[in-house]
């Protein structure tokens, strides 16, 4: 509360205490006035008086009594507002945080999505031009050049179909091939292995489109290297969140026997890993920082479905979200 109003209640306070101390004394300086005076005839009784006096102070008591309980509780009003006035600017403060991150959320997806539509649209364009069906590819590049954002697109993927029309086979060839290693680079391998069965169907005397599919095998295996050098090194440096990470892109790579190598040590990782998001949800809950603690729970319950830890956080998350609420 704000030591200014405090000062001034209690001035108020005291200014009642005051009035009412002196009223006091000038009915009590009547009464006696009166019972120590001769009563004239006709004149009330000096009793009358004292008990009139009595009841009047009783009143005046009473009233004081109520005016100081209603500043007692416009005091106490006064800093609850107060302390909700502070819990609004906090959450104001949050949603402000939340929004800006929702937005640059919803621009990194907006942007992830156009680049995929991208590739997808590029790809079906390269398939019509590799069945040599060039009247459907050109409408298809005119249909993109009309949607907002993709003229360049447009522009690009018609200087390819003008290329590929006045090709050889071998250049057709390795205009494909170009296409196949770029989505070697991304590591798109279900679609590279797509486009060479497509490329060795479209051109099966073609040494170099076959020779895509060994390509594909050292490519798959060069990365499948570099990924277990990086699991082992993360291993090391007990790096727990950058060996899960290594471990999913890595799941694919692996066959049965190696996964069960590394059974062992994913394991170990996965104990760890478990072990500090409960610390984490602990220091949380004890902290009282409930929407933390509901969002590590949601975490430990998602990625340790089958944990013991995962199934008492599951029957604690309603409370949770009540005291977040």
């Amino acid at each position: 509360m704000d030591m200014r109003k405090d000062k001034f209640l209690w001035r108020f306070k005291w200014h009642i205490v005051i009035i009412y101390i002196a009223l006091m004394a000038v009915v009590l300086l009547a009464i006696l006035t009166g019972i120590f005076g001769t009563p004239e005839e006709g004149q009330i009784p000096p009793v009358v008086w004292l008990l009139g006096g009595f009841v009047l102070l009783i009143v005046v008591l009473i009233m004081l009594s109520k005016i100081l309980k209603i500043l007692d509780r416009l005091q106490d009003n006064s800093t609850r507002l107060e302390r909700i006035i502070d819990a609004l600017e906090k959450n104001r403060s949050v949603l402000t945080q939340i929004n800006q991150s929702t937005r640059l959320s919803e621009t990194a997806k907006a942007i992830a999505f156009r680049d995929a539509d991208r590739q997808s649209l590029r790809e079906v364009v390269l398939d019509k031009l590799q069945q040599q069906d060039f009247d459907t590819a050109c409408e298809i590049i005119d249909e993109i050049a009309h949607r907002a954002g993709y003229k360049e697109l447009a522009e690009q993927l018609q200087a390819e179909a003008d290329k590929y029309c006045d090709a050889t086979d071998v250049e057709r060839v390795n205009q494909v091939v170009a296409h196949v290693e770029k989505l070697f680079e991304d590591c798109q391998w279900a679609k590279a292995s797509a486009e060479v069965e497509k490329l060795i169907k479209a051109y099966p005397d073609s040494e170099k489109a076959k020779a895509m599919r060994q390509q594909l095998l050292d490519k798959k295996e060069e990365r499948k290297k570099i990924l277990l050098n990086a699991w082992d090194d993360a291993v090391k440096r007990r790096a727990t969140d950058r060996s899960l990470e290594i471990l999913k892109d890595l799941d694919q790579y692996l066959t049965p026997n190696e996964a069960l190598a590394l059974q062992e040590a994913a394991r170990d990782v996965f104990k760890n890993k478990l072990h500090n998001l409960g610390v984490q949800f602990s220091l949380a809950v004890s902290g009282k920082q409930w929407a933390k603690a509901v969002e590590i729970g949601r975490r430990i319950i998602r990625d340790f479905p089958n944990s013991r830890m995962s199934g008492e956080i599951r029957e604690k998350m309603n409370i949770l979200k009540q005291k977040v609420g």
